[in-house]
């Protein structure tokens, strides 16, 4: 648990988690591949491929020509700077900003939060990338009761208004983050919380970004303790929070990777086709547990409690069905995983992962699991920490099942 924390701690940002899984891969013997290049794979190979330094997919060679996929999304809400705009207001200067995906915003007033990201540098040697994030905090106030005194009964949070932090007496940003000609950044505003636990036994672990981040480290640590039958890819996207229309974001990338695995392992058209249609995807995303205050927000027959298992998630927004439903609980129940079903109520809104858009776009039989957590989209989430536990039995259980068409083994 120890080093889940220190992942969520470091990861401010798509950028960050990236830097951080390929990391952690290279610590368990993965090596850097460039698609576009010839690549030598045997059984046993283990690399990684970047895109954009915010998106990486990860695989492992077994002997069975077979894909087994997770994937997971390395972006979380937050709020994405606007150039390198610090605003003059009203006697102080605040970063001016925009919404990035659709997080829960009034949870990011008073507390501390960082600029972090990438920056573009123009160097001796042309354009360099760097990773950055600010040695000081910057903060939203919110606005005292005595002038807003129906805040407690309705506050609607205006973006181009009220979420600029303050950032102080800056003239460029950019020059507090890095040395040298920025020519164009991807910075946001991130809340830097650490992560906690809560509970009198340590129940539950409380962080920002846990959506997604506990599901792409356990994903990662996953692939790296496995010892697959078939071929084993780990895939952590950027994007996934405002659609995954980006060449990072998109489903594509796994498609590269594993055509090129394809190519280099020398399979034929027709076993190309089987690898996807033999194979099985998990689109490991976290869903809403049931919030003690508020029971009557989930469907009454269904509810994902915290610390009772990986949520197996089904809507019409979901790829799960009853045939990749059912795969994934034999998988676990032949592991001893817990596992819990999801509905969510019919007349509330339901959101999206990368499950349905990977299915169409590989042909792989696909099913949305996750960890119940409460705070969804908050600047500081929750999740049972005995379902982190068991989140990575799971998936290191399937990406060492030997699936071959719908039969499990």
């Amino acid at each position: 648990m120890n080093g889940l924390r220190t992942f969520l701690n470091q990861s401010y940002t798509a950028y960050h988690t990236t830097h951080n899984v390929c990391k952690l891969l290279q610590q368990h013997g993965f090596s850097p591949l460039t698609l576009g290049e010839k690549w030598n794979l045997s059984v046993g190979s283990k690399h990684y491929v970047c895109k954009n330094g915010s998106s990486v997919v990860a695989f492992v060679v077994g002997k069975q020509g077979i894909f087994n996929i997770c994937e997971s999304h390395s972006d979380s809400p937050s709020f994405k700077v606007k150039g390198n705009c610090v605003v003059q207001s009203a006697g102080a200067k605040r970063i001016n900003t925009e919404k990035y995906g659709g997080g829960l915003m009034y949870t990011y007033f008073d507390r501390p939060l960082k600029v972090a990201g990438r920056v573009v540098v123009e160097t001796e040697n042309g354009i360099e990338e760097q990773l950055v994030e600010s040695s000081y905090n910057v903060v939203i106030p919110s606005l005292a009761i005595h002038h807003n005194p129906t805040a407690n009964d309705s506050f609607a949070v205006n973006p181009q208004v009220d979420t600029w932090p303050l950032v102080g007496e800056v003239g460029d940003l950019h020059k507090t983050l890095a040395s040298g000609k920025v020519l164009d950044a991807d910075l946001y505003v991130v809340p830097a919380t650490q992560a906690f636990f809560a509970g009198a036994n340590n129940e539950y672990l409380c962080s920002p970004r846990l959506d997604n981040l506990t599901s792409a480290y356990t994903s990662m640590v996953a692939l790296a303790n496995s010892a697959p039958t078939n071929i084993a890819v780990v895939a952590c996207l950027d994007n996934e929070e405002i659609g995954s229309g980006t060449r990072q974001g998109t489903p594509l990338f796994i498609q590269q990777v594993c055509d090129a695995i394809c190519n280099a392992l020398g399979l034929s058209p027709e076993n190309r086709t089987r690898a996807y249609e033999n194979g099985f995807c998990l689109s490991v995303d976290n869903g809403h547990a049931v919030h003690p205050a508020h029971p009557e927000k989930s469907e009454p027959n269904f509810q994902a409690k915290i610390n009772c298992g990986i949520v197996v998630k089904h809507h019409v927004n979901y790829s799960t069905d009853g045939l990749s439903g059912a795969l994934a609980k034999k998988i676990f129940a032949d592991n001893g995983v817990a596992f819990q079903d999801l509905y969510n109520r019919s007349d509330l809104r339901c959101g999206s992962t990368l499950g349905l858009s990977t299915a169409r776009t590989l042909g792989i039989r696909t099913c949305d699991i996750g960890l119940a957590q409460l705070a969804m989209h908050s600047a500081c989430e929750t999740v049972g920490t005995t379902d982190v536990e068991t989140m990575q039995r799971a998936l290191e259980a399937f990406l060492n099942s030997p699936i071959n068409g719908t039969q499990t083994k």
